[in-house]
């Protein structure tokens, strides 16, 4: 896929890989690559001060996945992109991509499908205006 397919470029951040972040076989855990997901996203969400601790409202993820496409080493520093796709009434489709930050290789992509939520009334709610703008046609 090239970088359009995911939706909108939103945010670009660098993460280390860490020697604990291995599994026995000596390359990162699978596990690893949905933190380096959430890390993004909710980074990406902070910088537009949305979904923060004491607010009324915030993501939830109802849905996501991975695709492994190569296997990452340490030491390792990588670029996590997250876009941000089709925008439904209360849900946000999201990507994201896994980057070695010197070659451009593809580690992994993943998805996540997040609903914006009341976090009083625990039922979704409207996405907020902000998100809604940037979210791919």
């Amino acid at each position: 896929m090239s970088d359009s397919d995911y939706g909108n470029l939103v945010s670009s951040l660098h993460m280390s890989l860490r020697w604990g972040d291995l599994d026995a076989f000596g390359h990162a855990n699978n596990t690893v690559f949905f933190r380096f997901f959430e890390e993004a996203r909710i980074t990406w969400l902070a910088s537009m001060s949305l979904g923060g601790e004491g607010e009324p409202t915030g993501p939830i993820i109802i849905k996501t996945s991975a695709t492994f496409r190569k296997e990452l080493n340490h030491p390792a520093t990588v670029v996590v992109r997250t876009y941000v796709g089709k925008a439904g009434n209360t849900s946000l489709d999201n990507w994201h991509t896994v980057t070695d930050h010197e070659t451009g290789e593809l580690y992994c992509e993943g998805y996540a499908k997040l609903v914006w939520f009341d976090r009083e009334a625990h039922t979704s709610t409207p996405l907020p205006d902000s998100l809604r703008a940037v979210a791919a046609e």
